[in-house]
């Protein structure tokens, strides 16, 4: 590990040292910031950030959560990694698209057809001692040289934290709703939509786990079915830990995942819940789209019990 992301992992993690205590939100320009007790949970970055020295400027880019924080302290997210500099954190796109005569492509920021950005913060709330929240809008934006940006999908965007016994729950829900006249095809396609996550830069095939609700790995869960996935490795502070879970009135859950396998950039952790591997969509104009996730984020190992038990109250709510 370079000595500069040797000592931005160390200031994240002050950053990030948490203690038990009441949850807080704080908005500036450039982020909305949720903390326990004073200590950072997770940042939501509003304002656009820059990629590192060297790098393209077009991979500048806003609208997603780093650091993502466990109890202890322990950075869970990584982003600008070498191997995919547009992996940041918690985030999303949608990846292969056709809209009228343009093929704009969300995620992938090189090909400079398309991205996604921050618009506005449209409400905040706090339940205290349960929970605090906030909503924002996103924008996907269509882009081709010569013309104006054009806003394809509006998004609400909530992310809310509670915070249970050791551990925090982020709910992670968008409602996309095409603002267009044409209709927003999806074919179907290996990655890309409503829920992606790069895990730390120190995350590898030697020192970390990924397991699925049915028991898959690294080496056998890509494109199959999952109501959750979870992702442990070491950490600042011991073992920290991720679960995604898919709530199951998402569109095709419990929807099919693309998990990078062992041989792919040393057993990096990348995962992403893709609702159209597997089969074609489209969202048409003016109808709203909802996607739901929960994550769990904690110290320790893997606790697949735990898990499946976590899964099972999110899934009746």
């Amino acid at each position: 590990m370079h000595y500069r992301t040797q000592l931005a992992v160390v200031l994240l993690g002050s950053l990030c040292l948490a203690k038990a205590g009441a949850l807080e939100l704080q908005e500036t320009d450039k982020a909305i910031t949720i903390s326990d007790t004073g200590n950072t949970v997770l940042v939501y970055h509003k304002a656009e950030m820059p990629p590192p020295a060297g790098a393209d400027p077009v991979y500048r880019r806003s609208g997603f959560v780093h650091p993502l924080c466990t109890p202890s302290g322990n950075i869970v997210t990584g982003i600008h990694p070498a191997d995919h500099i547009h992996h940041m954190g918690l985030w999303h796109a949608w990846v292969k698209t056709v809209h009228g005569s343009r093929n704009p492509d969300f995620w992938n920021l090189k090909k400079k057809n398309g991205g996604l950005r921050y618009a506005k913060t449209l409400r905040k709330e706090k339940q205290p001692g349960r929970s605090v929240s906030f909503t924002v809008l996103q924008e996907f934006i269509s882009l081709d040289k010569g013309t104006k940006p054009k806003v394809v999908l509006n998004e609400e965007f909530t992310i809310t934290v509670q915070k249970q016994d050791d551990a925090y729950l982020v709910d992670h829900i968008t409602v996309q709703t095409n603002i267009t006249k044409t209709t927003l095809k999806l074919p179907a396609y290996r990655y890309g939509g409503p829920i992606a996550y790069r895990g730390p830069s120190h995350w590898n095939n030697s020192n970390s786990q990924v397991m699925t609700s049915e028991g898959k790995t690294r080496a056998n869960g890509h494109t199959t079915r999952g109501r959750w996935c979870a992702f442990t490795g070491p950490a600042e502070h011991g073992n920290a830990l991720v679960a995604i879970l898919c709530h199951p009135k998402n569109h095709d859950a419990p929807q099919r995942m693309r998990i990078w396998p062992p041989d792919s950039h040393n057993g990096a952790v990348f995962f992403n819940y893709v609702p159209i591997q597997e089969s074609a969509w489209q969202l048409k104009p003016g109808e709203p789209s909802t996607m739901r996730y929960r994550l769990f984020v904690g110290d320790g190992k893997m606790d697949p019990a735990r898990i499946n038990a976590l899964w099972k109250v999110f899934s009746r709510e």
